[in-house]
């Protein structure tokens, strides 16, 4: 009787787990194993291997994180660069949607996405390989229209700031290059804030002495392509 008892509880749980999946993720969910997805492999094609491309070494994650943002460090560079602006953003989310409508790991607004090429948000939302392409497209292209003030103003304090590339690419993530301009113009005066209260200060201090060497300034950037994206 007893044997009978567990045989038929072994049927009920087998029936159970036909019945949901033996996968516990959604269709429309982010795997964690691509939670820490790098620059897609079709960033790193041809000349744009040394242009926009994650570090060339594979260094131990830190324990610490940069001025307290709260992620875990990779290294200097451009990966513990977009790890920390992503984990400052939505914590590293890629299904994140805030209560304005920004979407994914690094908050990007529907007019940015499209400037670059991206007119599909729910595709943008649930694809970590777009993201990571979109946020650096999005690097290469304020890295262009900032290229003056990078020059002029890296080394140089605002406020008790120390200005530095990263810094201002973070703050232009933030804010958009145009309101860094005006920032830098007035030396301080101009400081504006998102809607929760973030400004351009905060950005340049937290993100500021980060090497961002390989990304290369780029005018004009698309993003086409599936299931692989490309840049052109």
């Amino acid at each position: 009787m007893k044997l009978r008892k567990i045989f038929s509880v072994g049927i009920l749980m087998f029936v159970i787990l036909l019945g949901y999946g033996f996968n516990s993720y959604s269709d429309t969910e982010v795997r964690p194993e691509i939670q820490l997805a790098i620059i897609p492999l079709s960033l790193q094609l041809g000349v744009l291997d040394k242009c926009i491309g994650p570090d060339t070494h594979h260094p131990q994650l830190l324990t610490t994180d940069h001025m307290g943002s709260g992620a875990p460090l990779v290294w200097r560079k451009y990966t513990g660069f977009k790890e920390a602006v992503g984990f400052k953003e939505s914590r590293g989310n890629y299904s994140s949607i805030n209560t304005l409508g920004y979407m994914g790991k690094y908050q990007f607004g529907s007019g940015t996405l499209a400037l670059l090429g991206i007119r599909d948000s729910i595709k943008f939302l649930h694809s970590a390989e777009l993201q990571e392409t979109v946020f650096a497209a999005n690097l290469a292209r304020n890295k262009w229209v900032l290229r003056r003030e990078i020059k002029n103003f890296s080394g140089t304090k605002i406020n008790g700031i120390l200005i530095t590339e990263s810094g201002l690419l973070a703050a232009a993530h933030l804010a958009g290059p145009g309101n860094v301009k005006k920032y830098l113009r007035t030396q301080g005066t101009a400081v504006v804030k998102d809607a929760y209260g973030t400004s351009i200060e905060d950005y340049l201090s937290l993100f500021g002495g980060y090497d961002l060497s390989l990304i290369k300034a780029r005018k004009s950037i698309k993003i086409n392509g599936d299931p692989f994206f490309r840049v052109s």
